[in-house]
């Protein structure tokens, strides 16, 4: 790889774990979006599959923070982990077997989608004291479970972490506030992102010298972007609305590009 583009790999791992740290998710869906035009990586298919190991490498960078600080709910997080696995393991096989330019158009309108979601408010009580447990499971486990297979399939079929998607749906399942729902997040994006890697590795779609450039990236973004968090999170609503329009912005211009 050129000098230039190994450069760039590194800055897209770096954007990539730096969101991840902050917001604990959304990082992974512009991965794929950086590969394809920033770095040039030709096929979308092994974007996909390269983007999933960079994406589950740094989520788990930015996982050893948060556990280390105690945001992480750890049981919620094992069955959510748990029911978006199996997801993943499906929507990546139905992935696979899509033409690629069908597949990043729908990409781009999934992120046209989420950055919509991202910018409705919450006004959900928050419950901090919230635990997986056998008083709690009857609950809890008909809200993980569903949630949890759903953002999985999603994630599994367009090759991403899933945590923009993971971070509301645990804040719907359980009530717990956002940034428990963070910590939590980066160990289920982990999970999904490795189910979601070995499969595309698997048929030969992961670039792994490009992996190795964006996981050295996304340790020193995700170890920013952590910080970060910890100094912005009074302004954590100000910084969720900038990145949805980010996000929003960059899904019309892949869904315009893959048609």
């Amino acid at each position: 790889m050129p000098a230039m583009g190994s450069l760039v790999a590194v800055a897209s791992g770096a954007v990539i774990g730096l969101v991840l740290g902050l917001v604990g998710g959304g990082g992974s869906i512009l991965a794929v979006p950086l590969l394809v035009y920033a770095v040039g990586v030709g096929s979308t298919h092994a974007a996909i599959g390269t983007a999933a190991v960079a994406v589950a490498a740094n989520a788990a960078t930015g996982l050893i923070g948060h556990a280390r600080e105690g945001t992480v709910k750890w049981p919620c997080a094992i069955v959510f982990a748990l029911a978006g696995v199996l997801g993943a393991a499906l929507g990546a096989e139905l992935g696979k077997a899509m033409d690629g330019n069908r597949l990043l158009s729908l990409f781009g309108l999934l992120m046209i989608g989420v950055g919509i979601s991202m910018l409705r408010p919450r006004h959900d009580a928050e419950a901090p004291n919230v635990r997986l447990s056998r008083a709690t499971a009857s609950v809890l486990l008909p809200r993980l479970v569903p949630i949890g297979f759903s953002v999985g399939l999603a994630a599994g079929f367009f090759g991403i972490g899933g945590g923009f998607l993971i971070v509301p749906g645990l804040m719907a399942a359980t009530a717990m506030p956002l940034r428990n729902a963070i910590g939590t997040s980066l160990a289920v994006v982990t999970a999904l992102g490795v189910t979601t890697a070995a499969s595309y590795a698997l048929s030969g779609f992961v670039n792994w010298p490009l992996v190795a450039l964006m996981i050295l990236g996304g340790i020193g973004g995700g170890l920013i972007g952590i910080r970060l968090g910890r100094r912005m999170a009074t302004r954590k609503d100000l910084l969720e609305r900038t990145f949805a329009l980010i996000v929003i912005a960059v899904g019309l211009y892949v869904s315009l590009r893959g048609i």
